[in-house]
């Protein structure tokens, strides 16, 4: 490992001990975060997805050294059955527990599981003396159902910032760490102009004031369990670089894929409950006459219009490509409401009425429900497992196909903060963090 990884690693560490610090000192006294605690919340975020991205670049780096220069970890004694000797060039194996990689600790645990070669299981996935000495369950296995170890820190952190480090749509919500498998939580929905809730009154000099008191609502969130289960051929086992770009950012892309799209689209049934099959969703009609698959300056001002901005929180409009051709040829008067920067020589970005927009592939086509949607993300509320990913492995299953299954599995919830559209103090048009335009058929 080199020395700027290394130090981007340990960067990394302290960044996330400092966060967990900020929430348990906040959890422990069953208070928010303070002004000062949450803008370093966020500076701390920030730092992190950053650190994400230059991590996994330095270890691609890395990886790329390793394979040119052909070292194998691995030197096998001669004349002998017992443990192979390990040469570990990994300076921090608490943290990846002496592997180099995700795909030299897979291959460990291929041969450790394979009947013919168990006899010289890798000491690293045993030692609990030594870096990896903890909790009980470093090593655990019941027989010949299969065997299980337990994933060294690092590969658990570099699958989750993986996912993250996609620019998804579950890097903005709500999202807060838990340890149980079910969120209880209270909610209050009323407004400062709303006849319920907490009420403020002007009062007559001598006269009683009148009391009131939060309206507030328990709500339940269940912890859903999301997998990847990878089959492995031993001919891909043998190839050490393959196989570490499949288990983590193939697995990775997946699970942050089907995370993204039940944020959005999520039934509450096994899964999150995304915005989009929620009562919260604002939906703004087409215009009147207005022609199919098109999108008009209407449209986009009027769901501008019915937008609740979370506190603090950014929003954005949310996109697929197929809107572009409509975006670009929209105009109030003789002003375009969307350009991207430099014009069209440009790739298209930019804002649209002041949001940033975003392209996902999770938008439906151009015409249909949800082609076009502009929303305040911390809206909605996530929480996951702090447990983190959690990794298993095994032969026996396909030991007659001769191929290898590894299962990555997390727990995550969500759901919209709102169970409905607010009333306005003014007007009749309800307001959400959640808007989208509708079917123009």
């Amino acid at each position: 490992m080199s020395k700027k990884l290394k130090e981007l690693q340990q960067r990394q560490h302290d960044l996330k001990g400092e966060a967990t610090a900020l929430l348990d000192a906040a959890d422990k006294e069953a208070r928010d975060l303070s002004t000062d605690e949450e803008a370093r919340y966020s500076a701390i975020e920030g730092d992190l997805k950053k650190l994400a991205g230059e991590i996994e670049r330095e270890q691609k780096t890395a990886d790329r050294r390793r394979t040119l220069e052909a070292v194998s970890p691995r030197t096998s004694v001669p004349g002998t059955t017992s443990s192979a000797s390990i040469t570990s060039n990994e300076p921090d194996p608490s943290q990846t527990g002496g592997f180099r990689n995700l795909a030299e600790f897979a291959r460990a645990v291929r041969t450790a599981c394979t009947p013919e070669t168990r006899h010289a299981i890798d000491p690293r996935l045993t030692n609990r003396a030594g870096p990896m000495a903890g909790p009980a369950n470093t090593m655990q296995g019941n027989g010949t159902s299969g065997e299980g170890f337990e994933l060294p820190v690092m590969f658990r952190d570099q699958i989750w910032e993986l996912v993250t480090d996609m620019d998804g749509l579950i890097n903005d919500v709500d999202m807060e760490p838990t340890e149980a498998r079910q969120v209880d939580y209270t909610a209050d929905e009323t407004t400062p102009w709303g006849a319920t809730g907490v009420q403020a009154y002007w009062r007559a000099e001598g006269s009683q004031m009148q009391a009131s008191k939060q309206a507030t609502s328990g709500r339940q969130m269940p912890l859903h369990e999301i997998y990847a289960f990878v089959l492995a051929t031993e001919e891909l086992l043998e190839d050490a670089p393959r196989l570490n770009s499949r288990l983590t950012n193939k697995s990775a892309q997946a699970l942050g894929w089907k995370i993204d799209d039940s944020v959005m689209y999520g039934t509450g049934t096994g899964q999150p409950k995304g915005w989009f099959n929620s009562d919260a969703l604002v939906s703004v009609a087409k215009e009147a006459a207005q022609g199919a698959d098109t999108i008009v300056a209407e449209n986009l001002l009027k769901m501008y219009s019915r937008l609740l901005v979370a506190p603090g929180d950014s929003p954005k409009w949310l996109a697929n490509r197929d809107v572009v051709p409509q975006l670009a040829t929209i105009t109030i008067g003789d002003k375009p409401v969307w350009m991207p920067p430099n014009g069209l020589i440009s790739a298209p970005g930019g804002f649209l009425l002041g949001y940033p927009i975003q392209w996902s592939e999770h938008c439906r086509t151009l015409g249909d429900k949800g082609d076009l949607q502009l929303v305040s993300p911390k809206g909605y509320y996530a929480a996951r497992r702090t447990s983190g990913v959690q990794f298993a492995s095994s032969m026996h299953l396909y030991f007659d196909y001769n191929v290898q299954a590894f299962r990555w599995t997390f727990r995550i919830g969500g759901q919209p903060h709102l169970s409905k559209p607010v009333a306005p103090a003014n007007g009749a048009n309800s307001k959400s963090h959640f808007v989208s335009l509708d079917e123009r058929a």
